[in-house]
C-alpha cells in the first residue's frame, strides 16, 4: 500500500512493481499460521479493524527500509530482501490476506469500515493480479534505485540517538555487498526477460554511483564523504553521557572501514555489472519493446490514474489541455504588452536574466529563503480554504549534492509516523536555469501548502483510520491534489504578478504535455528526441528540464499522467458540487471531504463526494 513511498523515501518500489505491486517486502518470513478463531463476542467491525492493522504490520515487517522511513528502529541494521524467493513469498502473503479478508461479512460493516474493506480488497487484488508484471521495471535508473536510496535513507531517515543506533548504521553499510549482490541478480533477471534500460540510463546511474565514493576516506584530500559527514554530525549531536569519547572514536573508525571495505566493493560490483549490460542496450525508449509491453502500459495507466482511461484517451486529453493553456498564456502576454507571438514570449521567459537567481551559494540561499517565505505567507491564509490543518511542521531543503544531478525538480517527503521528523519540501537547485522565480510560488504551493504537506500530513494524522490508508497512496489522488493546489491560491487572490501567474500556467502546461509525451513514448513509439522536442516547442521551460522529464517518462511509464488526470477530476467534482449546492457550497467543507478519508482512488473519491453533496442537499 506504499505507492507513494518513493514520493516517499527514496527506498525503492521498483516502478510498477514499484507502482503496481507496491513495496515488495523484505525479510524472509514463513507464512504465519492460520488465524485463530476470533472470540464470538467480536463484532465484524472489530474483526475488520484487527485484520486491517495486522495486514499493514505484516507488510511493514517485511521492509526494514520502510520501518526506518516510518521512524521505527526495528531492524535498523538491515536492508530489504530483493530476492525472487522473497517476491514469491510476498505474493503468497497477499493471496492469504485476501482470503482472510473475504471471511468478513462486508454487509455488517459500518460505513468507515466498509470503505476500508473496499480499498483493502482492491489493493490486494491488484497486487495479486500484477505479480505477472513484477519484472516490468528498471531496478536502477536516474530517478530511483537502491544505488541512490541507500545514502538517502541513511542520511535522511536513519536516526542516531545512542550507541546501538550508530552500530546499526555501520552494520547497514557493512551489509551492502550482500544487498547489492541481490540487486545485481534482480537486474539480471530482467535482462534475461528482455527488459534492459535504454543506453542513456547507464551514464546517469554509473555517475551517481561513483559520486557515492567521493571524499574522505576514499580520497586523501577534500571534504568528508557525505555518509561519513552525516555519521559524524549525528555522533556530534550526542552528549558525552550518551556516547563517551572512546566509543565515539571506535564508531568513526568502524564507519571509515565499512565505507572502504564494504560500500566501495559493493558499488564497484554494481558499476562493473552495469558497464557490461550497457553493451547490449539500445536507444529504444518505450515499454512497447518489452514482452507484452503494450498490455503492461494500459494496466500501468489504469493503476496510476485509477480510471479506465486508455493511452489514446489520455493522449487526446493532453493535446486539448495544451491548446487551452496556450490560449490563457496568450492573454497574459497581451496584458504585459509583449509584442511577439507566444513562442517568442516563451523564449523571453526562458532566457531573460530577471527571472533567475545566480548559480551561487547566495543565489541558492535566496531561493530557499523566498520559497520558505511563500509557504509561511500561505499558512496565514489557510483558514479561508480549510477547516482542518495539519499539526506536522514543514521544512524547505535543497536536494543533496550526491543526487541533485539526477533528482527531479522538486519533491515532498512526508513526516515520520510519530511526527518527530517534519515534512520536507526538496527544491533541486543544481541547475538554477531550471528554477525560474516566476515558477517559485506554484512549486512551493504544490510541494508544501496547500499541496502535499497539507494532504499527506493530514492523512497521517487522521484518527480511527487504518494505517494502510493513512500511510498509503494513489498517485492520481496525491499528485492531482498537488496540481490542484497550484490553482487554488489564484482563486484566493494570489499570483497578482502576471509573470507569476504565467509561471502557474507554465507548470500546468508542463503537466498537460506529460499526457501527450508519456503516451507518445510508450504507446506511439516516439523516440527520446521526439519527446524532448515536444516540450521545447510547447513550453517555456529550459531544454534541460525537457531532457530530464522525457528521461523520467522513459523509466517511470504512466506515472506522470497522474497529475493532470487527478487535478481535472478534483476540479470536476468541485464544480459539480458548487452547481448543485449553490450558495450553500462551502469550499472549506469540500476540501475537508476530499482530504478526510486519506488517499482514495478517483472512482471512490467521486462516489464519496457525490454522497456528500446529496447529504448536504438533503440537510438544506
Amino acid at each position: 500500500m506504499f505507492r507513494d513511498y518513493s514520493i516517499r523515501a527514496g527506498a525503492v518500489l521498483a516502478f510498477l512493481a514499484l507502482l503496481l505491486t507496491a513495496c515488495e517486502p523484505r525479510q524472509q518470513v514463513a507464512n504465519p499460521p492460520a488465524a485463530e478463531k476470533e472470540p464470538q463476542t467480536l463484532s465484524e467491525n472489530d474483526r475488520a479493524d484487527a485484520l486491517f492493522a495486522r495486514f499493514f504490520e505484516e507488510w511493514v515487517e517485511r521492509s526494514p527500509s520502510y520501518q526506518t522511513y516510518l521512524g521505527r528502529k526495528t531492524n535498523n541494521d538491515k536492508w530489504d530482501d530483493l530476492s525472487e524467493a522473497f517476491e514469491r513469498a510476498t505474493h503468497e502473503l497477499h493471496k492469504r490476506q485476501l482470503a482472510e479478508l473475504h471471511t468478513l461479512d462486508a454487509s455488517q460493516l459500518d460505513a468507515d469500515r466498509a470503505l476500508s474493506y473496499e480499498l483493502m480488497k482492491q489493493e490486494l487484488s491488484e497486487r495479486i493480479d500484477d505479480f505477472k508484471w513484477r519484472l516490468h521495471n528498471y531496478p536502477v535508473n536516474q530517478m530511483r534505485g537502491e544505488h541512490s536510496a541507500v545514502p538517502s535513507l541513511l542520511i535522511n531517515q536513519h536516526r542516531i540517538s545512542d550507541f546501538s543506533d550508530a552500530m546499526a548504521y555501520v552494520a547497514r553499510v557493512n551489509a551492502l555487498p550482500d544487498y547489492f549482490s541481490q540487486l545485481i541478480d534482480s537486474i539480471e533477471r530482467r535482462s534475461d526477460a528482455g527488459i534492459v534500460p535504454p543506453k542513456f540510463v547507464f551514464a546517469h546511474v554509473i555517475r551517481d554511483s561513483r559520486n557515492i565514493m567521493r571524499g574522505k576516506p576514499f580520497d586523501a584530500e577534500g571534504d568528508d564523504n557525505p555518509l561519513l559527514a552525516d555519521f559524524k554530525s549525528k555522533l556530534e549531536a550526542l552528549s558525552a553521557e550518551q556516547l563517551d569519547t572512546e566509543k565515539r572514536q571506535q564508531l568513526l573508525e568502524a564507519m571509515e572501514a565499512a565505507l572502504l571495505n564494504s560500500l566501495k566493493p559493493a558499488y564497484e560490483a554494481l558499476i562493473a555489472h552495469l558497464q557490461e549490460q550497457e553493451k547490449s542496450a539500445t536507444t529504444d525508449a518505450g515499454v512497447w519493446k518489452w514482452p507484452e509491453g503494450a498490455a503492461f502500459f494500459e494496466v500501468a495507466l489504469q493503476r496510476t490514474t485509477t480510471t479506465e482511461l486508455t493511452a489514446e484517451d489520455i493522449h487526446k486529453l493532453g493535446l486539448s489541455e495544451v491548446a487551452r493553456i496556450h490560449d490563457e498564456m496568450r492573454a497574459i502576454k497581451e496584458s504585459v504588452g509583449f509584442a511577439g507571438d507566444l513562442r517568442a514570449f516563451m523564449d523571453f521567459m526562458r532566457s531573460d536574466e530577471q527571472f533567475y537567481y545566480p548559480a551561487t551559494e547566495e543565489g541558492r540561499a535566496r531561493y530557499l529563503s523566498e520559497a520558505t517565505a511563500l509557504i509561511d505567507a500561505m499558512r496565514d491564509e489557510l483558514d479561508r480554504m480549510f477547516l482542518t490543518l495539519p499539526r506536522a511542521k514543514l521544512r524547505v531543503k535543497a536536494v543533496e549534492a550526491f543526487r541533485e544531478q539526477s533528482a527531479g525538480k522538486a519533491f515532498y517527503q512526508r513526516p515520520s509516523e510519530d511526527g518527530s521528523r517534519p515534512g520536507i519540501y526538496y527544491a533541486n537547485l543544481y541547475d538554477m536555469k531550471s528554477m525560474p522565480t516566476y515558477q517559485m510560488a506554484a512549486l512551493a504551493y504544490h510541494e508544501g501548502v496547500p499541496g502535499h504537506h497539507m494532504q499527506l500530513a493530514i492523512s497521517q494524522e487522521l484518527e480511527d483510520v487504518p494505517k494502510f490508508r493513512k500511510l498509503g497512496g494513489y498517485t492520481a489522488y496525491t499528485e492531482g491534489w498537488g496540481l490542484y493546489s497550484e490553482l487554488l491560491p489564484k482563486e484566493f487572490g494570489f499570483y497578482q504578478d502576471p509573470y507569476s501567474d504565467f509561471g502557474r500556467l507554465a507548470m500546468e502546461l508542463w503537466r498537460a504535455c506529460r499526457l501527450v509525451v508519456d503516451t507518445g513514448i510508450h504507446s506511439k513509439k516516439w523516440t527520446r528526441e521526439q519527446g524532448i522536442q515536444y516540450y521545447v516547442d510547447n513550453t517555456p521551460n529550459a531544454e534541460w528540464d525537457a531532457i530530464k522529464m522525457v528521461e523520467r517518462h522513459i523509466v517511470m511509464p504512466s506515472q506522470a499522467t497522474a497529475y493532470k488526470v487527478g487535478m481535472l477530476k478534483i476540479l470536476e467534482l468541485r464544480e459539480a458540487a458548487r452547481d448543485k449546492l449553490g450558495e450553500n457550497f462551502d469550499i472549506r467543507a469540500y476540501h475537508d471531504e476530499v482530504l478526510k478519508y486519506g488517499p482514495l482512488p478517483l472512482n471512490v473519491l467521486q462516489r464519496r463526494i457525490e454522497q456528500w453533496v446529496s447529504a448536504q442537499s438533503d440537510s438544506v
